[in-house]
């Protein structure tokens, strides 16, 4: 059985903890002490539930997606719809809670971190919403790729930062908030975007993201859904450890992790899991892509929301403890997987839902009629229209 871990220091198992300069501590120590009050705390919890229903848009649908189902011909497929929530993703539910904590704690501004816009998005808005100046970190590369999302950052009142140091992604803009929110820690709290970097981030991200979970869970309840699989890609994994979370002790569920397998597992990927080992970065022991010194491997994926060298140390636990299996995918059948659900479903997907999209061509043969597999649909594809049209050339 996996429990309701972390554990008092913060640990998953091996993985997690705190590993950071002394100078760091105490605004950790702070975070924690808040917000394990503030988890048991009725009206905060009501407050939150009053928020994400009336102002994001939960509960989020459990939609059966009936060609999709038809053109493999096994399971019932179902898609979590995370992208009908205000911003376009699942983001905004971690955002929203992470701001009212923000607020209880008497801070004035927020700083965040993004790589395919979406979290900073997010932010902004949740830092429009309730009055908090926010600095989003965004890398040089990853503002290029997603310009429509740093726009939307801009019009919502953020002030977006480019990150040039070390590869210009994701990695590079979340130390860059790390160092901000230290430097800052007396009026700032930093709204992490994962379910990553050192304690108590992975256990407070996945408290904000399994709301996902447990909607899906009654939902499938309530339809009377026999559940075989849930799946979602991970990169941090926030919108999948947010699945999973709910199911951790369900056994005839598999769950399974989607990572980004970029040019081909031997070539430029980001399938930290599949080709990391564990290791330090951001504050947390967990997988990472390292060279034989420990130093941080560059990583690739054609998804920016995917293009980072970690992932959170809870999904690094369910690796090593065999509760959820982790596989990737290329660049070419995340594509694939796009163009399929745009023009069977009518739904156009994040790049990052699509790589959770691509793996039903390996786990749907091993599927029967009268089941279900259930997709997370973490984010809509509208940031991503402009990459996928150029990555085909201009073809459909």
């Amino acid at each position: 059985m996996i429990k309701g871990l972390p554990d008092k220091r913060g640990k998953f198992g091996g993985f997690g903890g705190r590993f950071v300069p002394e100078t760091v501590m105490p605004a950790l120590l702070g975070l924690e002490k808040e917000y394990l009050k503030l988890r048991r705390d009725r009206e905060f919890q009501t407050e939150l539930r009053r928020w994400l229903r009336g102002y994001a848009g939960r509960p989020t649908t459990l939609y059966r997606a009936d060609r999709l189902s038809k053109h493999y011909g096994r399971a019932a497929v179902y898609l979590k719809r995370e992208d009908l929530l205000h911003t376009g993703a699942h983001k905004i539910n971690n955002a929203i809670g992470q701001a009212l904590l923000a607020l209880r704690m008497g801070k004035t501004r927020a700083v965040a971190e993004t790589g395919a816009g979406q979290h900073g998005v997010a932010a902004a808005t949740a830092c429009a919403l309730f009055g908090l100046n926010c600095v989003v970190y965004m890398g040089e590369e990853d503002m290029e790729r997603q310009r429509l999302n740093v726009f939307r950052m801009r019009m919502l009142g953020a002030e977006v930062r480019p990150v040039a140091s070390g590869t210009g992604t994701l990695k590079d803009a979340t130390s860059e908030a790390i160092r901000d929110w230290v430097a800052n820690v007396r009026d700032t709290h930093y709204i992490i975007g994962t379910a990553a970097g050192p304690h108590p981030y992975p256990l407070l991200v996945r408290d904000f993201q399994s709301v996902i979970g447990r909607e899906t869970k009654a939902q499938a309840a309530k339809e009377g859904l026999r559940i075989s699989k849930v799946i979602a890609c991970v990169g941090g994994g926030s919108n999948a450890i947010g699945m999973f979370f709910p199911f951790r002790n369900d056994r005839s569920i598999e769950k399974i992790g989607v990572e980004a397998g970029g040019r081909g597992l031997d070539k430029e990927n980001a399938a930290t899991i599949n080709r990391g080992r564990p290791g330090f970065l951001h504050g947390s022991y967990s997988y990472l892509m390292q060279d034989g010194e420990g130093q941080v491997l560059p990583v690739y994926s054609l998804s920016a929301g995917l293009d980072y060298p970690g992932v959170g140390p809870e999904h690094a636990y369910y690796h090593e403890a065999g509760a959820a299996r982790y596989m990737a995918v290329t660049d070419d059948e995340a594509i694939e997987a796009f163009k399929l659900l745009t023009r069977l479903e009518g739904i156009i997907p994040a790049l990052e839902s699509a790589h959770a999209l691509a793996s039903l061509e390996t786990v749907m043969p091993g599927t029967a009629p009268g089941e279900a597999v259930i997709v997370c649909l973490s984010g809509r594809g509208d940031k991503d229209v402009e990459m996928v049209e150029k990555y085909l050339g201009g073809k459909r």
